[in-house]
């Protein structure tokens, strides 16, 4: 596909460590996507500065990626081994991400089966699609960053693109937190309400319907550390409740 746009480099002098990466990840061979700003771009036509690249893969392939960059030269550190790691030269550096930061969206094969093909800096790249992008998108709701704009236009210029269903499996779970997207976007864009399929609005107003019956939960959770551990850190370590996988106050005690 024809990108609608392209990031702006907030630092020009990367583009040729950017360039010598890309070329690098193409010739080891292991899967890959380009995802964040540049596929942000690709599908929206927005286009603003970047100062890295995200690179996705498969959680079994992150360390051969980090391993490969190592033996050449280059400085690699695993920030965190539960989704990220960082190849560097010098200042400049990518991402390599294989889940996000709360564990809910590790890449597998179907990222790779609906992945589009752009050309980035002069050579052809594959970029996670429309659908994974939104959902890639869906948890990142921190203080300093909340990326509910980027999940609006990209419903907004890529509706047609975008597998519902398959975005609905994604968030199963979470049914609610993409409600609430989709709620936003409505907001958002009033005259744009029919680029969510009706169906969609349905199925989901009909959990909330059917939830609305029901005693509320005896475990207290905080869920909303699949946010921001920080943000959401006064919940579990002085009200009692439930961290993310952990066990809280029963509520009736």
């Amino acid at each position: 596909m024809d990108a609608k746009a392209t990031p702006v480099l907030k630092h020009p002098e990367a583009e040729a460590f950017y360039i010598e990466a890309l070329a690098e990840l193409t010739r080891l061979g292991t899967p890959y996507l380009l995802a964040g700003t540049y596929a942000l771009s690709a599908y929206t036509g927005i286009s603003r500065p970047t100062k890295d690249l995200d690179i996705f893969c498969k959680a079994g392939d992150y360390q051969r990626i980090l391993a490969h960059f190592q033996s050449i030269g280059y400085a690699v550190e695993i920030e965190d081994e539960r989704w990220l790691g960082k190849v560097y030269k010098g200042q400049h550096f990518f991402d390599v991400i294989f889940a996000s930061s709360n564990s809910t969206m590790p890449v597998g094969d179907s990222w790779f089966e609906h992945a589009r093909q752009i050309e980035v800096m002069g050579l052809p790249v594959r970029i996670v699609g429309p659908t994974e992008l939104v959902y890639s998108k869906c948890f990142i709701q921190l203080r300093h960053r909340y990326d509910g704009a980027d999940v609006a236009h990209t419903i907004l210029k890529a509706h047609d693109l975008i597998d519902w269903r398959r975005l609905l499996a994604h968030m199963e779970v979470h049914w609610e937190v993409l409600l609430i997207h989709l709620l936003n976007f409505r907001w958002v864009y009033p005259t744009e309400r029919d680029k969510v399929p009706k169906w969609l609005i349905d199925e989901l107003l009909d959990r909330l319907g059917n939830q609305r019956q029901l005693p509320p939960p005896q475990m207290k959770v905080c869920r909303g550390r699949m946010f921001s551990r920080i943000d959401y850190e006064i919940d579990v370590k002085e009200w009692g409740f439930a961290d993310v996988g952990g066990e809280g106050e029963w509520r009736n005690e």
